[in-house]
């Protein structure tokens, strides 16, 4: 078996085994709610996923037993001299969409502003019947930054995105499956194992092909229907291409065969 790996910021921690790459959201003590050095080792960590060839699928979840994530930490704003020093922050969102295995969120309790936005940003999101989904920036006198409105529109339409986002009302687990907020209800203290059942899954099938099912399906929320397929027909090109090259590699490592 692989041995697990682990890459430990203090607050966001990469954990790596079996092809599987584990990013946990460590501050439990503040319901994993995100400060701006959080955002950089996100983003750091989101660039060395990216590279390990040996990672296949993703996992990101909340430590402790009470959230995903409960937003960004408003306590970070009084280290901002004005508004145009917040906009030089790194967009964590940016850094999660830019990841290019597949991507499940394993979410229990609460998963509120930016906590929502992470797991939007993710390609299935495995929901424990704890968790509470809400974007309560206009309470606060704001709206949010990263992707809410974009995300939420394409799963749940206009009109139920609005009424999340113009109130900034709770969704509980129930209200968010039958939105189609989530794909996956399970019971409490699940949400983690089923996570990685799905990303074992998919650790077992190619990975080039896998990840070009990814590209496809992001290409198909920004791209026409003819631009769509015609991106299809070229992943699944360079798919048989990838496996040409690998048996034409084998075949020269292994002359005799």
């Amino acid at each position: 078996m692989q041995a697990r790996e682990v890459s430990a910021s203090g607050t966001v921690d990469l954990q790596v085994e079996a092809g599987i790459a584990q990013i946990v959201l460590n501050r439990p003590s503040k319901h994993n709610a995100l400060t701006l050095s959080m955002y950089d080792d996100i983003a750091r960590i989101c660039g060395q996923v990216n590279r390990d060839d040996r990672i296949r699928a993703v996992v990101i979840r909340g430590a402790g037993e009470k959230a995903f994530c409960a937003g960004s930490d408003t306590g970070n704003f009084a280290d901002f001299a004005d508004f145009m020093a917040w906009t030089a922050t790194d967009d964590y969102t940016h850094h999660l969409l830019s990841i290019q295995k597949p991507c499940i969120a394993a979410i229990k309790g609460w998963a509120l502003g930016g906590g929502l936005e992470i797991a939007l940003a993710c390609d299935i999101r495995v929901a424990s019947q704890t968790a509470v989904f809400g974007a309560p920036e206009v309470t606060l006198g704001w709206t949010g930054a990263g992707g809410a409105a974009q995300h939420l529109t394409r799963l749940v339409g206009y009109g139920q995105t609005m009424r999340i986002l113009l109130t900034g009302d709770r969704v509980d687990a129930e209200e968010a499956k039958s939105l189609g907020i989530i794909e996956c209800l399970v019971e409490a203290g699940r949400e983690v194992d089923v996570a990685l059942e799905y990303a074992e899954r998919i650790t077992g099938f190619d990975a080039f092909a896998t990840q070009s099912i990814k590209s496809a399906v992001r290409h198909a929320m920004s791209h026409s229907v003819a631009e769509g397929l015609r991106i299809e027909k070229q992943l699944m090109t360079l798919c048989f291409t990838q496996r040409e090259f690998e048996r034409l590699f084998a075949n020269a490592q292994n002359p005799a065969a």
